[in-house]
């Protein structure tokens, strides 16, 4: 096993924006002792192994300490080089990270299950200009680059504008008393407003958050730190997080491992395999192959086991103890599903993994196929127990606009023109900088947060239940949203019994008698949703 740690080899390319500012916030004492003490404990005869069982005391004489330390370090690689890596788990790391672009973060950062993050959203915070990474260009290509993410957050800057009429005019007919009082509600009129303008900036646009990961994850990253989309963004965080953990704890660098070279990963095997990387008429047959089969959905449903009702109430009666004959499929089903059943389904915390009974749903299973823009995926990527095969980005682009239009934009026949404008710049930018032999992973970075997102998506009930809670409320983003509503549809077709408590929190609290029936207070959508059928939701904002 190769230990060498930051830079990584070859690393000479740079940033030409802010770099990256990452630092650990929070984070467990003496993180790697307590992964050795952990896995002494295991086959330990003499109770818990503390920390200081395993390096030793400053009290204890030099040499014994070594001695300690030695046999410490020894245990720690056979632990990693054999797989066990729970003792790695134990620690967290909370880190904070300035400057990094929305691609990284969905890309990298966001792809996987086991993080936690609290990232400025880009819904309620205006965004200014000059916060965007500028990859290492020059020449025309760097001026290139510049206009055309100039003139993307000035189209922003534009709409955020141009789109208040339209939602306050959608706004005030929801809250008829707050158009007496404008003042206090235009703020709320705006935050609509920027949510839709900002499909148009690039995904280049800085975020800054918290990122919270055990210390096999920031192994696990550092090991795949140069796969696509974004390598060099992606070498240079990974390079500094590695950086913060060894400044604190140093005795990491026994288990180190240096990233696997870019060549080397899977994914470029297979696209070389292929004999070209990147093909935009194959990326183009393929995304009419993808779109075809999602018949005019945002989300199809493409595999849904025949079984799921009949699993999901036999393991109902199993958890039980209770024979079929003295308990239906239908009664079994509805004493996990049903809120005036299953009262856990009205609490504000999510309670399923900790039910015996509910954790019956986890053996039915549905897959979808999905088309989102990046920003609607990079929340709907968020519901980590939901996992989806997300593509390389850069494989995918055929040089021609492929975006996705919010309905209120489509609202107005002078906005639509003008965002597809818009659209059309951002791409013809993209494709120039191909044409000047700019690497796909910096081109990339110009494409707008509307740009199309095209991958399958499977979940057990549990987790995508808990989804669609979220998901179907009327304060949820418009595609996610959507996405959420056409799914649970086609879950009632399917399966009648489940899909008809695929609800949002609202309808789930007044059915559970859990009240006020909308957990959202003062960010209530102004809509009785509890009262409608779900077939007849309908939302502009």
């Amino acid at each position: 096993m190769t230990t060498k740690v930051p830079e990584m080899a070859g690393s000479v390319e740079r940033l030409l924006s802010p770099e990256p500012e990452v630092r650990i916030a929070q984070a467990f004492q003496r993180s790697f002792d307590n992964m050795v003490a952990t896995a002494r404990t295991c086959y330990s005869a003499n109770g818990i192994i503390h920390e200081d069982d395993v390096s030793g005391v400053e009290s204890l004489p030099p040499e014994k300490r070594e001695h300690k330390r030695k046999r410490r370090d020894e245990l720690a690689r056979d632990l990693y080089e054999a797989g066990h890596h729970t003792t790695l788990q134990h620690a967290h790391f909370q880190f904070t990270l300035n400057n990094v672009s929305r691609q990284f973060l969905w890309s990298f950062l966001h792809s996987h299950p086991f993080y936690n993050s609290e990232q400025v959203s880009q819904r309620y915070v205006e965004v200014k200009p000059g916060n965007y990474v500028v990859p290492p260009l020059t020449g025309e290509a760097l001026a290139v680059y510049q206009r055309t993410i100039q003139s993307q957050v000035a189209a922003y800057q534009e709409f955020c504008r141009s789109l208040v009429p339209l939602v306050e005019a959608e706004y005030y007919e929801r809250f008829p008393a707050r158009g007496k009082r404008r003042e206090i509600y235009g703020k709320e009129v705006q935050k609509k407003a920027q949510e839709v303008a900002r499909y148009v900036l690039p995904v280049a646009t800085f975020a800054y958050l918290y990122h919270t990961i055990s210390g096999l994850t920031l192994l696990r990253y550092y090991r795949m730190a140069l796969q696509e989309d974004a390598p060099l963004e992606q070498r240079i965080v990974l390079e500094k997080m590695v950086q913060e953990l060894l400044r604190l704890e140093p005795d990491y660098r026994v288990i180190l491992q240096e990233p696997i070279p870019r060549e080397d990963t899977t994914e470029s095997r297979v696209l070389a395999a292929g004999g070209q990387g990147e093909d935009p008429e194959r990326a183009r047959r393929f995304a009419r192959e993808f779109d075809a089969q999602l018949g005019g959905l945002i989300s199809k449903l493409v595999d849904a086991p025949a079984a799921n009702e009949d699993l999901l109430a036999q393991a109902v009666r199993e958890v039980m103890g209770i024979p079929k004959d003295e308990m239906s499929d239908d009664d079994a089903i509805a004493w996990v599903m049903d809120p005036s059943r299953n009262s856990y389904l009205g609490e504000a915390l999510n309670l399923d993994t900790l039910s015996k009974v509910s954790r019956a749903m986890y053996h039915a299973r549905y897959t979808f196929r999905k088309r989102l823009s990046h920003t609607a995926d990079s929340q709907n990527q968020r519901h980590r127990l939901t996992p989806a095969s997300r593509p390389i980005l850069n494989s995918h682009l055929t040089g021609d606009p492929d975006f996705a239009t919010p309905g209120l934009i489509r609202r107005d026949a002078s906005i639509q023109e003008r965002y597809e404008e818009v659209m059309s710049l951002s791409w013809e930018a993209i494709r120039r900088l191909r044409r000047m032999g700019v690497p796909g992973e910096f081109a990339l970075y110009l494409l707008p947060n509307a740009a199309n997102v095209r991958f399958t998506e499977s979940a057990d009930l549990l987790n995508l239940r808990h989804k669609h809670t979220m998901r179907l409320c009327y304060n949820a983003q418009e595609e996610i949203w959507q996405a959420s509503w056409e799914e649970a549809l086609q879950i009632r077709e399917v399966n009648p019994r489940i899909g008809a408590f695929l609800l949002p929190p609202c309808t789930l609290r007044y059915q559970a008698g859990a009240t006020p029936y909308c957990p959202e207070g003062r960010r209530y959508c102004g809509e009785p949703v509890w009262r409608l059928p779900i077939q007849d939701y309908r939302r502009a904002i």
